[in-house]
């Protein structure tokens, strides 16, 4: 049964008053005296009037609605940034629509054509593994829809950008390995052409290197780092006979695939291997040795990439030069890594 909305026509008709003042009522217009608006207001709740929001802001060019894209939803990192930017778009009065691209091109690529097509004010994008083609960035930012990017970011002039200092957590996750006595630390990396992942690896190069120890090509391994592949890494490397007693994974889902494959095949952690991971996510506090790693504030990127975007969406004080912002992280020690201190650095 189809029902029938409630027009301001209908509510004219039932008061006897001009549809334009009733118009102007609801819109709380100061021409309208109160009595009159009074008695439109009570008029359009008894007859059940519901506002068209949706036609009201395409006429003003807005749909107070910004686009969020992620890699994977169920990854606890991007789960909590997603909370950042609810929150604080919320409180400014803007609706999120929440996409993932589950680390493929075609599918992002997709998504940004719906969000365009939906007229967002915005998008905040965390890009895929696969993404080396940009031609959709640059749509968006050729469309004059204003983008900024969280955590994995593309090689754009004059994008925004809310990032984690990626080397400095590279660094202090080898540096505490380095510090608990590891001389031969193999180091787990995602896609080389991510940011992330290459300013993780630099991090893991230049503490090496701080400390007087060789970098070896063969001890860094790339893979989309998923809980197989940790597993497929620590056979690679034992099968290869590689002499290795730290591993610093870029993820803690791998991390966590190789603590498994070691501690079935009797390998002691930390005694034998020490591990740390990279994010924080609440399974590295469960698994068995709890897991040492870099903690990203996921919550407060969400709330700083959303006030950036915001600010551009309202062009606050004639808002033109890009901004890139680096957040802090902190390495969080658990049982993977605590051996005795074999060195004082």
């Amino acid at each position: 049964m189809e029902i029938n909305k409630v027009t301001i026509h209908d509510i004219a008709k039932a008061l006897s008053i001009d549809s334009s003042t009733i118009s102007r009522a609801l819109n709380d217009s100061p021409r309208v005296k109160k009595k009159t608006k009074d008695r439109i207001l009570h008029k359009a709740q008894e007859m059940g009037y519901q506002r068209n929001l949706l036609a009201s802001n395409l006429r003003k060019n807005i749909t107070n609605t910004i686009g969020v894209v992620v890699p994977r939803i169920s990854r606890h990192f991007f789960s909590s940034v997603i909370q950042g930017v609810e929150e604080t778009a919320y409180q400014a009065g803007y609706n999120v629509i929440i996409c993932q691209s589950l680390e493929q091109l075609e599918r992002e690529k997709k998504i940004i054509e719906t969000l365009m097509a939906n007229r967002v004010d915005g998008v905040l994008i965390s890009i895929s593994m696969e993404t080396m083609d940009y031609s959709h960035m640059e749509a968006l930012k050729n469309g004059g829809v204003p983008l900024v990017f969280f955590d994995r970011h593309c090689n754009i002039p004059d994008t925004n950008n809310v990032l984690i200092d990626d080397f400095k957590g590279g660094f202090d996750a080898t540096q505490h390995l380095i510090v608990s006595g590891c001389k031969n630390i193999v180091h787990f990396s995602g896609p080389q052409a991510l940011g992330i992942y290459k300013k993780r690896l630099e991090g893991y190069k230049a503490a090496l290197s701080e400390n007087n120890l060789p970098f070896r090509e063969e001890y860094v391994i790339s893979s989309r780092l998923m809980e197989q592949d940790g597993i497929e890494n620590v056979k690679k490397i034992v099968t290869d006979n590689l002499d290795f007693d730290g591993i610093f994974s870029a993820n803690d889902v791998a991390a966590i695939g190789a603590i498994k494959y070691l501690t079935n095949n009797n390998v002691k952690i930390p005694e034998d291997v020490a591990i740390v991971g990279f994010s924080n996510e609440p399974i590295s506090t469960v698994i068995n040795p709890a897991l040492t790693t870099i903690d990203q504030p996921g919550f407060e990127m969400g709330k700083t990439a959303t006030d950036l975007l915001l600010k551009y969406i309202k062009n606050q004080n004639g808002i033109k030069k890009s901004q890139t912002i680096i957040m802090d992280s902190n390495l969080i020690e658990r049982q993977s890594s605590k051996k005795v201190r074999a060195r004082n650095i």
